[in-house]
């Protein structure tokens, strides 16, 4: 495979700017805002982001789930409890979470700890799923090795009879959410001539101090 410089892929950036005077006290509200913005802009994507956790053999590893709910006290996915990430959580109860939200120029980084929702909260959500995704929670076994698709169509059929004459299929013990409680949030929008406005959230003694980083 041939070498490829890409030089000449970039794009600068002039949407908008960032200050602490302009950010509000609680980071929270801030990502609120974007958010909002985001939807606007980018519909049903706005919450896709990139989920950051630890390997057992200390390498970082990321991808992509969709932010399911987000309030005082945090930000909530879901996922199979019996996944790699979650095993990683298990082992290492701290993540980290990355919006970029190509059309507003803006991204957000978020650093925390991790917790699972209470049950009546995942089950609350999984009631509200398609029917389609909660038979694909129950045929998955996420993660493992299967031999080939017709694995897992055959494992969706499967299902599929088992719950057919039920007018609710139960969310499985296996899958359910998480919580991110946020230590650190940092807003980041791009400015011309890659001098970008980064600003800072840090818990501190239980409350939010912001600071300016240079690009």
């Amino acid at each position: 495979m041939a070498k490829e410089f890409l030089p000449g892929m970039r794009k600068d950036y002039g949407k908008d700017s960032l200050t602490k005077e302009s950010v509000h006290p609680d980071p929270m509200m801030q990502f609120e805002e974007w958010f909002k913005a985001a939807m606007k802009s980018d519909g049903d994507e706005a919450n896709v982001l990139t989920l950051s956790t630890l390997g057992e053999d200390q390498i970082p590893e990321g991808r992509i789930v969709l932010l399911k709910f987000y309030a005082e006290d945090g930000f909530t996915f879901y996922t199979n409890y019996s996944s790699n990430k979650a095993r990683q959580l298990e082992r290492h109860p701290y993540a980290s979470m990355t919006f970029h939200w190509k059309s507003q120029e803006r991204q957000v980084r978020i650093k925390g700890s991790i917790s699972k929702v209470p049950t009546e909260i995942s089950d609350a959500y999984f009631n509200e799923r398609p029917l389609g995704s909660r038979i694909g929670a129950w045929a998955s076994p996420q993660s493992q090795e299967i031999p080939d698709r017709e694995f897992l169509d055959d494992r969706v059929e499967e299902i599929q009879e088992k719950f057919e004459n039920q007018n609710n299929i139960p969310r499985p013990d296996f899958w359910g959410g998480y919580l991110l409680t946020p230590v650190k949030i940092e807003f980041w929008q791009g400015r011309p001539s890659r001098l970008h406005d980064r600003i800072v959230y840090d818990l501190v003694d239980g409350q939010w101090a912001t600071k300016r980083l240079a690009p």
